[in-house]
């Protein structure tokens, strides 16, 4: 995210000008912008002239009062819809209109108070050094491949190719074996080639149970040496690496991403800091479950007691439309900074935070047991 102009202070009211470069981006301004804020951005309106026979397209400049957000990630686009706040010919005050902010286009946003999430937000989305979305994950098994994008805050499923595979047992099986396999990374190399620029992805990880990974790899060089419009396959193959999955399933990819290979290559990534900090919970389930918890309540109750060494949670709470329990949600970060304990914020747009969500979306390790825990509903 480019930083055009900010105006503003801790807790208190201000403005930012953003201008969202990549993906990753609209889902940071996703997370940045609430219910009660104000976004201003160029906008394109339908209007009818001359007695209701013409129409045409133009563009306007409106700010809306937010009412809601929804975040597209597959056409890359975030919807803000709220009651105009801009004196216009076309769009009257109080009326409602949806904004669409798009990649390349920038928009300005102002909030009554600008708490701790929203600023640490913007500081980690304009860091210039941090790593983009720039990794490729192609994860397979015979029949089935999942291609996936991952970027510093989103990974997003870009294809899905399933194709039977018979056995190779019987009369003539083995050459319906074949013919299958090879329709089926023919379908895998059309995706590939469809949604991954070598303009943009710095490294692609072929992953999967067996030799299905390596027999893909094969094709594939094979197959760019004799189709010239496949070129950049075979210049970037140094850019290819493989890698073991447990299956072809989307749920295996945070076993990729966890491996010590492929972690060196996204360490920048917020993917990467995540996964750790997720395995560690679990860890500790295992070894001492009395020094882990989940649950809001929990989580509160292990905070009174200054109990929290690290705190996880996904961004979804602190998109909470309830501005109360969302400054409980931040003061509780806050007051975990404060004893000197850990807060990991996870995406809910990657695999870990996805895991996280379905213990709650909010988790701790603890500084010392606490059995009395497993008494409290949670």
């Amino acid at each position: 995210m480019k930083l055009v102009g900010k105006s503003l202070a801790r807790d208190g009211p201000g403005s930012v000008k953003l201008l969202p470069e990549v993906d990753d981006d609209l889902w940071d301004a996703y997370n940045l912008i609430a219910a009660g804020d104000a976004v201003e951005a160029v906008t394109v309106r339908k209007i009818t002239r001359s007695g209701g026979r013409d129409s045409e397209r133009i563009k306007l400049t409106l700010e809306v009062a937010v009412e809601s957000t929804d975040y597209d990630k597959d056409g890359s686009v975030l919807r803000v819809r709220g009651k105009n706040l801009t004196k216009n010919e076309h769009v009257q005050i109080g009326q409602y209109h949806t904004l669409e902010i798009e990649l390349r286009r920038p928009f300005l946003l102002r909030k009554a108070a600008w708490d701790w999430p929203a600023l640490d937000t913007i500081r980690k989305s304009c860091d210039e050094t941090a790593a983009n979305a720039d990794l490729a994950v192609l994860l397979m098994q015979e029949g089935l491949a999942h291609l996936f994008l991952v970027g510093r805050s989103v990974t997003a499923t870009r294809a899905r190719v399933e194709v039977p595979i018979p056995r190779k047992h019987g009369s003539g099986a083995v050459a319906a074996y074949d013919t299958a396999l090879k329709d089926f990374f023919q379908r895998v190399l059309a995706a590939f080639v469809h949604h991954v620029d070598f303009g943009l992805v710095q490294c692609v990880v072929i992953a999967s149970p067996g030799f299905t990974k390596d027999q893909f790899r094969d094709y594939m060089l094979l197959e760019a040496t004799r189709r010239g419009e496949l070129r950049a396959i075979t210049e970037h193959k140094a850019r290819i690496v493989l890698a073991p999955a447990p299956s072809g399933y989307p749920h295996s990819l945070k076993d990729v991403l966890a491996a010590p290979s492929v972690m060196s290559l996204i360490k920048d990534t917020r993917a990467a800091q995540e996964v750790p900090a997720l395995q560690e919970f679990y860890a500790m389930i295992a070894k001492d479950s009395a020094r882990a918890c989940y649950g809001p309540k929990h989580v509160e109750v292990a905070q009174e007691r200054l109990a929290i060494q690290t705190l996880l949670l996904t961004d979804t709470w602190f998109r909470n439309s309830d501005v109360a329990a969302r400054r409980k949600c931040v003061d509780l970060a806050e007051s975990v900074k404060k004893i000197g304990g850990n807060v990991r914020v996870f995406s809910s747009m990657h695999v870990s935070g996805n895991q996280l969500e379905q213990l709650t979306g909010i988790a701790a390790v603890l500084r010392f047991p606490m059995p009395d825990l497993d008494d409290i509903e949670m």
